[in-house]
Parts: structure tokens; sequence; C-alpha cells
């Protein structure tokens, strides 16, 4: 999906958090999708990407000559799917758990993308492999980027579509404090290796945003 440049990063020289800031910057809108029996099946994840990488992407496509910020119906057919030829082993930046357990999501499905005012903006279905029951346990969404090229910032309250009475939706902002200092550590830890593509930490989880389903049993 978006290229992951450890090694532009790790020229840097890894000597602070500072040096390991993201370069593409993702607003994420989620979509939480429940079946007729009140179990959990499905997400449907918004990106909206910066500017700077939405205008990369149009002009190595070809796409908005006009340069007015907007794709037309058929630029915008010709877009959908850019962000979807994800590697065997990507995981796709968004992740599930429930009760410290993480739960299988499928490949991306049905996807979109449209371009507006300078940026664009992409959506994909990723299913659970099982519904799911959501009861004793919250249901929690990260989405990140393990090696923390990319930046992803859930946006707004994430929506649910028939979700039984009962449960809610809230959004829990990762402290970007507590993430410099995790990083930092993994930085020490790993001062002096050898190893260039291994030695950046994956510490993108610490930076995650997460949003968090919880649902009451009714009485």
């Amino acid at each position: 999906m978006i290229c992951r440049w450890i090694g532009v990063i790790l020229g840097l020289g890894l000597a602070s958090p500072a040096l390991a800031h993201p370069h593409v910057f993702v607003d994420t809108v989620l979509e939480v999708i429940f079946d007729d029996q009140g179990r959990a099946t499905a997400l449907r994840v918004s990106w909206t990407y910066d500017e700077y990488y939405s205008l990369v992407i149009t002009e190595e496509r070809g796409l908005d000559p006009d340069y007015d910020g907007t794709a037309t119906v058929e630029e915008a057919k010709a877009l959908a799917g850019f962000d979807m030829a994800w590697d065997a082993g990507f995981a796709g930046d968004t992740y599930v758990l429930m009760d410290g357990v993480d739960l299988p999501l499928s490949r991306p499905s049905d996807w979109t993308a449209q371009y507006e005012g300078g940026k664009i903006t992409s959506t994909h279905l990723r299913k659970l492999a099982a519904p799911i029951k959501v009861l004793a346990a919250d249901l929690i969404v990260q989405s990140y980027d393990p090696g923390y090229y990319t930046a992803y910032a859930i946006v707004g309250t994430p929506t649910m579509t028939g979700a039984p009475a009962g449960c809610t939706i809230d959004v829990f902002a990762a402290d970007p404090d507590a993430a410099d200092a995790i990083l930092q550590a993994a930085i020490d830890e790993q001062a002096g290796s050898t190893d260039v593509e291994g030695a950046f930490p994956a510490i993108g989880a610490a930076y995650s945003d997460e949003a968090r389903v919880t649902c009451i049993a009714a009485s």
C-alpha cells in the first residue's frame, strides 16, 4: 500500500523520537457493521490522505490535469483500488481485538475512491473471520502502521450499523508522550545494531488511537 522508506528514516540517525516522525498522514473513519443477530461482522474503513501524498498519487496517475483538486467521475473510477494492492503479509493497518486476542480480518473488498478538496479518500470493507457477540469484553479497533511511516488518526465518532440496543462506541486517543518514551526506549535498546532493515522498532501501536465498542445485555 503505502511505501515505507525505513532506510531514509534510519539514515537520519535514530537519535530521538523526533527523528522518527511519520511521512504520510491519514484521517481514518470507521463503521462497525452488525448482522441481524446483533453480532459484529465487518468494518468499513475510510482513509483520507494528506494533501501532499494525494498530490503525489494524482500526479503519478495523470489525474486532475486542471489542478482543481477534484476528480471527475471517470478519474475517480480509475483511482479506486490504488491503495488495495496489498502484499500477502500486510495486515491493512487495521487491527481488531477482544479480550487481548487479535481477531482475523479478511482481505479488503468493495473499495471506492474520490478526490475532492485536494485530498484522496478511499474506502474498503474488512470482514471478521467469524461473527462475534460483543458482551463480556469490548471490541477494540486500532488503526496504525507498525513501522510508523504512516500516522493514522481516528476522526469523528465511528458509526455502528445494525448494532443492538445497549451498544456504544467511543474513541480513545493515543498518549504521544508515552508513545515517544516507548520509542526512545526501543531505540536505546537497539543502539549499535547492524541490521539496517530490521533495526527500526515496530512501535506504531503505541501511537494508535482506538475505538472501543461496548455492549450491555438487555435486561
